[in-house]
């Protein structure tokens, strides 16, 4: 794992649609989400964005999804130049403490089969897998994995 960067988390606003928007499309050019699905998830009542600010820039965002007993990682995304840095880990923590406070106790996400990075973070939070969606990321097969939180933590394996 490289050098931990510092960054401060914040609630996702207006003001940060463009910068998250160049980070989507510079990091999933192929499947991208649209402004519009953006900024139609920010005004669900059900919903939670974060970013992640590292020297006044936007360096990554995470977005979820409450229905209790269920929540889902809608998104997350990390500047390719912090890779390893902890940044994916801060931004999952405070998706999983807001999903506690929301009373989520099952969360869902499902991450694309080529990305083994995001996988072992995720495995390290305590999801497993439970499924296969069959090229849902254009051609690409998504691994749909399942955290259940029964007593509280983030579920991070330094924390169990």
């Amino acid at each position: 794992m490289g050098e931990v960067t510092p960054v401060r988390l914040r609630p996702m606003n207006l003001a940060d649609v463009g910068p998250v928007m160049a980070l989507e499309t510079a990091l999933f050019p192929e499947d991208a989400w649209s402004q519009y699905a953006l900024l139609s998830e920010l005004a669900e009542p059900g919903r939670h964005y974060v970013v992640a600010e590292s020297d006044g820039e936007v360096v990554g965002y995470a977005g979820l999804r409450a229905a209790a007993p269920e929540g889902d990682v809608q998104t997350m995304a990390v500047d390719e130049r912090l890779w390893g840095s902890g940044v994916g880990s801060a931004l999952l923590t405070a998706l999983l403490e807001e999903a506690r406070r929301r009373g989520i106790t099952r969360m869902f996400l499902d991450v694309r089969a080529d990305n083994p990075r995001a996988q072992k973070l995720y495995t390290g939070f305590g999801f497993v897998r439970v499924g296969v969606r069959d090229g849902y990321y254009n051609g690409t097969d998504a691994i749909t994995m399942l955290r259940v939180d029964e007593a509280g933590g983030s579920g991070h394996k330094e924390d169990r």
